[in-house]
């Protein structure tokens, strides 16, 4: 018979779950417009999971493609784990495989075939104990979409820093 009187040491909250982020692609927002995302989980070795909390991943150039109704990660770098023996060292740059259900890798592959998009990795965090990767479809930007993104976003933090500076001035008379 369980004791109802006991307090559990999990929150009640289901908003604060356990997310570490471990790794994130900047330039991904930079140089793609980000048209649709999904979180999908990545098949790793033992040592690899070792390295990845202990934040030794890149995620500079790397991309997914579907291959033979898979996803597959490629030009991802996770460092050995230098306490690893030699049995349990991997290979830094293999490809590695994303779990999705099947619908919607059915969605993702007619998307890059109608839509000529690109899969880009967003971001590699754990949650709760398991890691994951964001996983966009993304639209490449032109030079000038690049340039058109950065003068918006300056806009938007004058903007903001206008709205602040006559709150500061209101309720400082």
């Amino acid at each position: 018979m369980k004791n109802s009187s006991r307090k559990s040491s999990q929150p009640n909250n289901q908003a604060q779950s356990n997310n570490r982020t471990v790794a994130r692609n900047k330039k991904a927002t930079h140089e793609y417009d980000i048209l649709e995302t999904f979180e999908c989980g990545i098949v790793l070795h033992g040592s690899e999971v070792k390295s990845l909390r202990n934040n030794q991943v890149s995620l500079v150039d790397s991309y997914a493609r579907v291959r033979s109704g898979e996803i597959w990660l490629l030009g991802i770098h996770i460092a050995p784990y230098t306490q690893a023996g030699a049995y349990g060292q991997h290979n830094p740059v293999r490809d590695r495989k994303l779990l999705l259900h099947k619908k919607q890798i059915d969605h993702i592959s007619t998307a890059l075939a109608e839509k000529s998009l690109t899969l880009v990795p967003l971001s590699i965090y754990f949650k709760d104990g398991k890691a994951k990767v964001s996983l966009a479809l993304a639209k490449g930007r032109r030079l000038w979409d690049k340039r058109r993104a950065i003068q918006e976003r300056d806009e938007t933090r004058e903007a903001a820093r206008e709205i602040a500076r006559s709150s500061r001035q209101a309720s400082g008379n």
